[in-house]
C-alpha cells in the first residue's frame, strides 16, 4: 500500500516538474544556508579555541601598578612595583605551578644583511612551560644564563624565518640593538593570539640581560609583569587570593591602601571569548534557519494549489472507497518527498560551498556531521509540519462537493 502511494506521489510530482523543483529550491537553499552558517560559526569557534590553547592553561597575568605624573594618571603596568623577588615569592605558593617574570621591549634584530624589527621578551626558562611554548630546535636558555646575564637568545618562528629564511638559526650570532647575541634555540610556530597579534614575532632573552644590557632600567630588578600558572583549574581562586595577599604583604600596603598591582585571570577572558564565539555560531544558525521556514511555507502553498487542482481526483478516490487517512497519507508523502529531496541536494550544496570557502578564503570553515543532521532533521520536520494542513484539507473534502468541483 505504501509503495503504491509513493509511486503515485512520484507521478504527481513528475507531472509538474518545474513547480516541484521550485518548491524544492526553498528547502535546498535553506539547508545549504544552515550548514554553511553553522560551518562558519564552528570555524570561528575553533579559531578561538586554538588561540586559547596557545595561551597556556590556568594562567594569570600580574601587572605592575599605575603611576601619576603632573596630575595625569598613567595606565596599569607603568609603575615599577613588581620585582624578580616578587616572582620568586609567588613561585613558592602551594597553589602555583609556575612563574615567569617578563620585561618586554622592542628592538631591531640584525643578521648579516637581513634585519627585522620585533618584540624582545626578557624572561626566565620557566616561560616555556607557563605560556605553553614548544622548542622547535636547540634549547631554551638556562637559569645559569639568567644569573650571568648572558647574551643568548631564542627566536620565535616569524623572526627566524625573516632573518635566516631556510638557514639553520641555532649557533648563529645576531645583533640586538647593536649587541651580539648567540641563538641557542628557536620556538615552534604558535600563531595569532586572541587580539590578532602574531605571537611568533618575538625574541626571548634572559630577563636580567634585558634589564642590564638591552633596555636598561631606572629601577634594577623590576619587571613589567609576571605570568603565573596555577597548578590546576580548581586551584585558580586560591592562587589569585594568595597572590594578592602575598604582594600586599611584600609591598607593605596598609589595609586601606589600594593594590599597586593588578591580577588578571586569563582563563576567564578566554572562556568569555569562547562563549562569545559559541553564541555567534548559534546566532548564525538561527538566522539561516529562517530560510528553512520560508521553504516550508513554500511547500504549504504549493501543496494547497495541488489540492485545489486535484479536488475532483480526491472526490473520485473517496467515492470508490479511499479513507481519510489514505488521502492524508498520500498528500503528506508528497510534501515529505519534496522536503527530503530538497534537503539532500541542500546538504551537497552546503558542504560544497563550505569546502570552496575553506579553500578560497582565509577563514576557517568546519562542517560537522551534527550540523548536517540538524539541518536535515529540521528540514524534514518542516516538510511534515507545513505539509500536514494541505493534506488534512484534502482528506476532509466531502465526496459530493469534490466531484462537483470545476
Amino acid at each position: 500500500m505504501t509503495r503504491a502511494m509513493l509511486a503515485e506521489a512520484w507521478r504527481a510530482m513528475g507531472a509538474n516538474r518545474l513547480r516541484t523543483f521550485l518548491t524544492m529550491l526553498g528547502m535546498m537553499i535553506g539547508v545549504a544556508a544552515v550548514i554553511m552558517m553553522l560551518a562558519v560559526g564552528r570555524g570561528a569557534q575553533s579559531t578561538v579555541e586554538d588561540s586559547i590553547a596557545t595561551m597556556g592553561s590556568n594562567l594569570f597575568i600580574v601587572l605592575s601598578g599605575s603611576s601619576t605624573a603632573s596630575g595625569v594618571r598613567i595606565g596599569t603596568g607603568n609603575a615599577p612595583t613588581l620585582t624578580l623577588n616578587d616572582a620568586d615569592a609567588i613561585g613558592e605558593l602551594n597553589s602555583v605551578g609556575g612563574v615567569a617574570p617578563v620585561s618586554p621591549g622592542s628592538a631591531q634584530i640584525v643578521y648579516g644583511s637581513n634585519n627585522w624589527g620585533t618584540f624582545v621578551t626578557g624572561t626566565t626558562p620557566s616561560y616555556v612551560d607557563v605560556a605553553n611554548w614548544t622548542i622547535d630546535s636547540g634549547e631554551m636558555f638556562s637559569d645559569a644564563d639568567v644569573r650571568a646575564s648572558a647574551r643568548v637568545a631564542v627566536l620565535g618562528a616569524t623572526v627566524a624565518k625573516n632573518l635566516f629564511e631556510e638557514e639553520e638559526a641555532v649557533g648563529k650570532v645576531i645583533r640586538v640593538r647593536g649587541s651580539p647575541f648567540t641563538v641557542v634555540g628557536t620556538m615552534a610556530r604558535k600563531g595569532q593570539s586572541l587580539d590578532g597579534r602574531d605571537q611568533d614575532d618575538t625574541v626571548f632573552i634572559p630577563v636580567t640581560t634585558a634589564q642590564r644590557k638591552v633596555f636598561g632600567s631606572q629601577f634594577p630588578g623590576t619587571v613589567r609583569f609576571i605570568q603565573v600558572k596555577a597548578k590546576t583549574a580548581e586551584a585558580m581562586p586560591a592562587a589569585e587570593r594568595e597572590m594578592a595577599q602575598l604582594l600586599r604583604q611584600r609591598h607593605r600596603l596598609s589595609d586601606r591602601a589600594d593594590d599597586d598591582f593588578d591580577i588578571r585571570n586569563m582563563t576567564a577572558v578566554a572562556n568569555a571569548a569562547a562563549a562569545t564565539a559559541k553564541v555567534m555560531s548559534l546566532m548564525l544558525g538561527a538566522i539561516a534557519s529562517i530560510s528553512l521556514l520560508v521553504g516550508g511555507i513554500g511547500i504549504m502553498n504549493i501543496m494547497l494549489v495541488s489540492v485545489t487542482e486535484r479536488t475532483r481526483e480526491i472526490g473520485i478516490r473517496i467515492a470508490i472507497g479511499a479513507r481519510e487517512r489514505d488521502i492524508l497519507t498520500q498528500f503528506l508523502l508528497e510534501a515529505i518527498i519534496i522536503s527530503l529531496f530538497g534537503s539532500l541536494i541542500g546538504v551537497v550544496l552546503g558542504v560544497g560551498a563550505a569546502a570552496i570557502a575553506n579553500a578560497a578564503a582565509s577563514i576557517t570553515v568546519i562542517v560537522t556531521m551534527g550540523s548536517i543532521l540538524l539541518a536535515f532533521s529540521v528540514a524534514a520536520a518542516i516538510g511534515v509540519f507545513f505539509g500536514f494542513y494541505p493534506a488534512s484539507k484534502a482528506a476532509h473534502l466531502k465526496p459530493i462537493d469534490a466531484l462537483r468541483y470545476q
